[in-house]
């Protein structure tokens, strides 16, 4: 083979077009590297998909309550080194799900088995018109001629009841098929759970290192807003929530509304969306209404007006804004534009987005003077 002459022999010119050459080279293997590294992504997003939202869920649980087992990891760092303190906390977590679901389950065995009998009754004997609808200052005749026409008569009873059971049997299987698709994914979910408290530190470090070479220094901080924005959003949703289902129970018992326990927990439940616990407020409300007790029913939904109202506006805007520095307006779109987009879990994904996005245009508009 001839000898490379030395680079001190090559022409300049041929050196130059040398190194021209290897840099086209160099930047058509990183493009191409990219495009590879997007195609294994999207493969791997695409084969997970329905998968997706167990992983967030998961996520979101082990944002919220990192603060807690890193205390816990302190307090027991031998039993942290292991599965023991994660199998804990995920057996705890699983359990604050489990145990409601468990109670709301057995409590609406027993409605349904109240509710067929009721069924029962009235194909048999129809339904007889409330005293309450006879008392109505406005159409009290014509509501309960019409109540007499069409559900009075056994036989009209029956025969709505009987076009509604083909439906039911319908909603019955696609209720069983959806109890079983959220409970794989809540499995999945609580699975995920467990690894991120066992090899949470592991991914935390390399989160951070992707970030900073991605995104640079910056990165980290958005990714900050954006747990800031989770733990406020869990605060601000689930605790206040939980907080709105207990006190309207207490007002429930008091006013003597039927099941007071069931119906606080749905108003917790509706309660994590904004506005939407008046649903069950004034559900409850229209069924002390039917019983006769007009002026607890009226009592009951003036409450839970004013709580949900002082909750909605006050408390929670400042639970989720206030550690994001995040305005009320962009709290309130990030909660709905991200429950109508992603269902339950954009209840966190929304604000989180909305946080990352403020933070984005504080930077831009404010440059190195913006608060963090």
């Amino acid at each position: 083979m001839p000898n490379t002459p030395p680079s001190s022999l090559v022409p300049a010119h041929q050196r130059c077009g040398l190194i021209k050459a290897s840099q086209r080279s160099k930047r058509g293997q990183e493009m191409a590297r990219s495009l590879l590294a997007l195609f294994i992504v999207g493969m791997a997003l695409y084969t997970i998909q329905g998968f997706l939202p167990a992983l967030a869920w998961g996520g979101v649980f082990a944002i919220a309550t990192w603060p807690l087992y890193s205390g816990a990891c302190r307090m027991w760092p031998n039993a942290a080194r292991g599965t023991l303190l994660p199998l804990l906390f995920t057996a705890v977590m699983a359990l604050l799900f489990v145990i409601p679901l468990t109670l709301f389950t057995l409590e609406a065995i027993g409605e349904a088995q109240s509710a067929l009998e009721w069924l029962d009754h009235a194909r048999k004997f129809g339904l007889p018109v409330p005293e309450v609808l006879q008392q109505l200052p406005v159409g009290a005749t014509t509501v309960t001629h019409l109540w007499e026409t069409h559900l009075s008569n056994p036989r009209d009873v029956s025969g709505l009841l009987g076009a509604l059971d083909n439906k039911g049997v319908m909603v019955t299987r696609a209720l069983g098929s959806q109890i079983a698709h959220r409970g794989t994914l809540f499995c999945f979910s609580i699975l995920t759970l467990f690894f991120l408290y066992k090899d949470g530190v592991s991914v935390i470090r390399q989160c951070r290192v992707a970030s900073s070479r991605a995104f640079g220094r910056r990165g980290e901080s958005i990714a900050r807003q954006i747990v800031a924005s989770i733990h406020g959003s869990v605060q601000g949703l689930v605790l206040v929530g939980i907080g709105e289902g207990v006190l309207m129970g207490l007002v429930y018992l008091f006013a003597h509304a039927p099941h007071p326990a069931l119906f606080g927990v749905m108003t917790a439940v509706a309660a994590m969306i904004p506005f939407c616990a008046m649903i069950a407020i004034s559900l409850v409300s229209l069924l002390i209404l039917v019983s006769g007790a007009s002026v607890a029913a009226i009592v009951t939904f003036c409450i839970g007006a004013t709580v949900i109202f002082v909750a909605d506006h006050f408390v929670r805007p400042t639970l989720i804004g206030g550690t994001t520095k995040l305005p009320f307006l962009w709290v309130l779109l990030g909660i709905l534009g991200g429950a109508e987009m992603w269902g339950l879990i954009g209840l966190f994904i929304g604000p989180a987005a909305m946080a990352a996005l403020n933070l984005i245009w504080r930077r831009w508009t404010y440059g190195n003077n913006a608060e963090v």
